[in-house]
């Protein structure tokens, strides 16, 4: 059990899940990035450069809030782990500062990327603009719409933003065609996968650059509260800023983690992307995890209010820990994720990612379970700027026909 909890074998399985299902043009390519990350992680300069990115570039580390009103609408003592306030405002930065420092070791001048929500694609074109190493951004069409200043960020700092117009034109065809791309260009180009899925090494390549997160926690709860918190809360799309926070608390089996999928507008198949409510065991894009798909194994339409959030597979290691227990996994529907949203606004005045905000829906949702002595961490992936125009109709019509008050 204790080596289930620190990563995956070498051949990059987590018990049945995980692996490396990818063309055998790729099998190269991976392998020669896996021990190039091997190599890299045991380097005490590139982790000391990795390191003083961190801190004098992102800003970490990011503060463990006490959110002191939202606690008293829960009912419990709940603390925010603020990556909302890293360079461009999400945790994403992490992994990608880290991939492109290790693309630059490997001697790639190029490198691409998918991304949904955009803050993926932000982070790597910030971290690319660092460098000085051209940087192309896979995006749906549907994604690009819903988070177009996201897209004029990538531009501004000097990234191609390629429209995918296949299928649904959200994140798996986004992955698609940025797998097409490396295939074409694995010589020159390093892909920055952003998040716990795809081939052998990412999910444990991206788990070991964002376990920063939880090991940041760790040691500011024990300052603040001198115990370790009863409950871990984090969104799962493929479950990078979950495992983020998950990871440095997995011996300690008081804790329990929590992650909370996008419940969309219900279970019906193609209204949500509710993978451990409606999954099963399936390979997608490289890894054996759990995907939604129908009887023939097609894979299935998702839907999220949330473009982080909308996948149909989820990082392999979170599978395999849901099956040894360690881990727990429910969901939320956008309308429950708006109020989560409304409500950090309104009680804390800091407006979250739609995708954090599921966390923030699930915890109001379940509020009568919480005790005061309840001691819980929510990781707020990230800031909400980004869903603000997304949202403005519901916000902007209620206060343009508001009474005033009286």
């Amino acid at each position: 059990m204790s080596r289930a909890l620190t990563g995956p074998d070498r051949r990059g399985h987590f018990g049945p899940y995980g692996g490396s299902f990818v063309p055998e043009t790729l099998m190269a390519p991976l392998e020669e990035l896996t021990e190039a990350f091997r190599k890299a992680w045991r380097d005490r300069d590139f982790r000391r450069e990795f390191q003083q990115l961190l801190r004098d570039y992102v800003g970490r580390p990011t503060p463990l809030y006490y959110a002191s009103r939202l606690s008293e609408e829960l009912g419990a003592k709940v603390y925010l782990k603020r990556e909302d306030l890293c360079h461009t405002g999400a945790h994403k930065i992490n992994n990608a500062l880290g991939q492109v420092l290790l693309a630059r070791r490997m001697g790639k001048q190029r490198v691409i990327a998918e991304t949904g929500a955009g803050q993926h694609g932000v982070a790597t074109a910030t971290a690319a603009a660092r460098f000085g190493l051209k940087c192309v951004v896979y995006m749906g069409r549907v994604d690009m719409e819903r988070q177009a200043l996201n897209v004029v960020r990538m531009r501004i700092l000097g990234a191609e933003v390629v429209p995918v117009t296949a299928g649904q034109q959200t994140l798996k065809e986004a992955i698609s065609e940025a797998m097409r791309d490396w295939v074409t260009n694995v010589r020159t180009t390093h892909y920055v996968l952003g998040t716990v899925f795809g081939a052998h090494p990412y999910p444990w390549m991206v788990r070991e650059f964002q376990s920063v997160i939880g090991r940041e926690a760790r040691r500011q709860i024990l300052r603040c509260e001198g115990r370790l918190p009863d409950l871990l809360v984090a969104c799962v799309g493929g479950g990078s800023n979950a495992m983020g926070l998950f990871a440095p608390f997995l011996r300690n089996r008081t804790v329990r983690c929590i992650g909370v999928e996008a419940g969309g507008r219900g279970l019906t198949p193609g209204d949500h992307a509710a993978r451990f409510a409606a999954g099963r065991p399936g390979v997608l894009q490289g890894a054996r995890t759990l995907v939604l798909q129908d009887d023939d194994g097609q894979i299935l339409p998702t839907h999220s209010i949330s473009a982080g959030l909308d996948y149909a597979a989820v990082g392999p290691e979170h599978v395999w820990l849901h099956e040894l227990g360690r881990t727990e996994y429910t969901w939320v529907s956008d309308e429950v994720a708006v109020q989560g949203f409304e409500l950090l606004a309104r009680t804390e005045g800091i407006l979250p990612a739609l995708e954090s905000a599921h966390a923030i829906g699930w915890l109001w949702q379940e509020r009568r379970r919480w005790k005061r002595s309840d001691l819980i961490i929510v990781n707020l992936s990230g800031r909400g700027d980004k869903d603000v125009h997304q949202l403005a109709d519901r916000f902007g019509a209620a206060a343009v026909h508001a009474e005033p008050p009286a």
